[in-house]
C-alpha cells in the first residue's frame, strides 16, 4: 500500500514545506514585556488619548473622515488588540506560574534542609548536655576534695594520736 504511494516504510519521512520554529523563551519574554506594558496606567492614558483624538478627528474634520460614525475601523483595532493581548497575558501568567512553582519547590527543599539541620543540631546539643552532665563540675570537685582533705586530716590526727599513745606506752614500759 505504501509502496504504491511512493513512500518507503524503512526511510524516515521528510516534510516538505516551511518550517517555522520560535524559541518559546524568547516569545515568552516578549509576551511578558507586552503584558506588563498593557497593565500600566501609562498604556491606558496613551490609549485614551488616541481614542479621543480618533473620535474628535472623525467627528469634527469633515474632510478627512476615514472612519465615519459607528467607528468600524476603531472597533476593528480594539478587537485586534484584544485578540492579541489576551493570549499574551495568559502566556505571561503561565510563565509566572512556572516560576512560582519552581520557587516553591526550592523553598520546600530549603525548608526540609533547614529542618534536618535543626534536628541534627538539637541532637548534638542533647548529646553535649548529656556529656556535660556526666563530667565533674568545679563545685562538685571542690566538695569532694574538701571531704577528702577532712578525712585525711582526721586520719593523720588519729595516726598522730596513735603514735603519741604508742610512744607513751613505750616510755611507760621502759620505765
Amino acid at each position: 500500500m505504501s509502496e504504491q504511494s511512493g513512500r518507503k516504510l524503512d526511510q524516515p519521512s521528510t516534510r516538505r514545506g516551511i518550517s517555522f520554529n520560535l524559541d518559546s523563551d524568547i516569545v515568552g519574554s516578549y509576551a511578558e514585556r507586552i503584558a506588563r506594558f498593557l497593565g500600566t496606567g501609562r498604556y491606558l492614558a496613551i490609549q485614551t488619548v488616541i481614542v479621543i483624538v480618533w473620535v474628535a478627528l472623525n467627528l469634527i474634520a469633515v474632510s478627512i473622515r476615514w472612519d465615519p460614525y459607528p467607528f468600524i475601523l476603531l472597533n476593528l483595532a480594539f478587537s485586534t488588540q484584544a485578540a492579541y493581548a489576551a493570549p499574551l497575558i495568559l502566556l505571561a501568567q503561565n510563565r509566572q506560574e512556572n516560576r512560582d512553582r519552581i520557587a516553591l519547590d526550592e523553598d520546600r527543599s530549603r525548608a526540609a534542609q533547614t529542618k534536618a539541620d535543626t534536628e541534627f543540631l538539637a541532637r548534638e546539643l542533647a548529646a553535649v548536655r548529656l556529656a556535660v552532665g556526666d563530667t565533674v563540675s568545679r563545685d562538685y570537685l571542690r566538695k569532694e576534695l574538701d571531704d577528702l582533705l577532712d578525712e585525711l586530716t582526721e586520719r593523720i590526727t588519729a595516726a598522730g594520736d596513735d603514735d603519741s599513745a604508742k610512744a607513751d606506752r613505750t616510755r611507760r614500759r621502759s620505765e
